[in-house]
């Protein structure tokens, strides 16, 4: 089978990544292979059309493909909130917080992340044409990591700021090139914005009736993987080493360990209602869609359920 994800170099969907990688998926019986699939949307399509079995990817993701939520549940959270990081040039002036003084800002973002950034300047009042959103250049093509294209354009000047994950954060910050204005998850911006989305795997209906199985096998290590993850954040070096330039993977662990407190995979009837009316707002959904139609009733019990291999 195969798992895909948005964005590889990146703490934004890594106990999917590491539940595969230290082999937590393959002792619970399943041969699941990953890859990079960019962008999200485009991954999304794949999942309909059966390209890949897996996504991890944006919660909201499958609304770009499966409209009104229909042949697609969430399975597992892969952590709670919205993760993304908004970090401009620190030349600047914007202050932490500050989302009124982001007009005239050419802000990279990637396509299905970037509706979380609109909606969050809409509910601050900031208009989307007083900011310029846009793509990052040289992201095209399936083999983008987005956050470190991001971090790249921003260095040499080809944008003012970017919305992306932590490691693109981090590698603007350490290296002087960008200051983060924005942390979503941990409760910058309007209130409620970080529960606008969050990182979650999702499986098609067709998958979870034919292979209810390795879906169960799936979602258990994705749990298993989350809580060795918060237990010993420095196994990242380890999946890091084995996946991730040099660089980055000196540095992932330390991110693990920052985003350890939010690994939880249960999706309380709360954050689906949260996702759902953000799907409304974004115009993915254009009627309200019920827990049990966004969550898979069926592996709900595995979120906290030891596993027996």
């Amino acid at each position: 089978m195969r798992l895909a994800v948005p964005d590889l170099v990146s703490p934004s969907y890594f106990p999917a990544i590491a539940a595969i990688d230290l082999g937590l998926a393959r002792d619970e019986g399943l041969d699941v292979e990953l890859e990079l699939l960019y962008p999200v949307t485009d991954a999304a399509e794949a999942l309909r059309t059966g390209e890949i079995d897996f996504l991890a990817g944006a919660a909201h993701a499958p609304m770009h493909a499966f409209p009104g939520w229909r042949g697609v549940k969430l399975v597992a959270a892969l952590s709670r909130n919205m993760y993304w990081f908004l970090v401009v040039r620190p030349d600047l002036a914007v202050d932490r917080g500050d989302v009124r003084a982001l007009r005239g800002v050419r802000i990279g973002a990637a396509p299905g992340p970037d509706l979380g950034l609109h909606r969050l300047l809409a509910t601050a009042g900031v208009g989307a044409e007083q900011v310029g959103i846009g793509p990052v250049p040289a992201t095209e093509g399936a083999g983008t990591s987005f956050g470190l294209a991001a971090a790249q354009a921003l260095s040499e000047g080809l944008i003012d700021g970017f919305w992306a994950n932590g490691m693109g954060a981090e590698l603007a910050v350490r290296t002087g090139t960008g200051k983060v204005v924005l942390d979503a998850r941990r409760g910058d911006g309007p209130p409620g914005a970080e529960a606008y989305t969050f990182p979650a795997l999702a499986v098609t209906d067709r998958t979870i009736d034919r292979r209810p199985e390795a879906v169960a096998a799936m979602t258990r290590a994705v749990v298993r993987a989350q809580a060795a993850l918060t237990e010993n954040p420095d196994l990242a070096t380890e999946v890091g080493e084995r996946l991730f330039p040099a660089r980055e993977a000196t540095l992932i662990a330390e991110l693990v360990r920052r985003d350890a407190p939010f690994y939880d995979s249960r999706i309380t009837p709360a954050a689906a209602n949260a996702l759902v009316e953000f799907g409304r707002e974004a115009g993915l959904l254009d009627a309200p869609v019920d827990y049990d139609a966004v969550v898979s009733e069926r592996f709900r019990h595995l979120w906290s359920e030891p596993s027996n291999a």
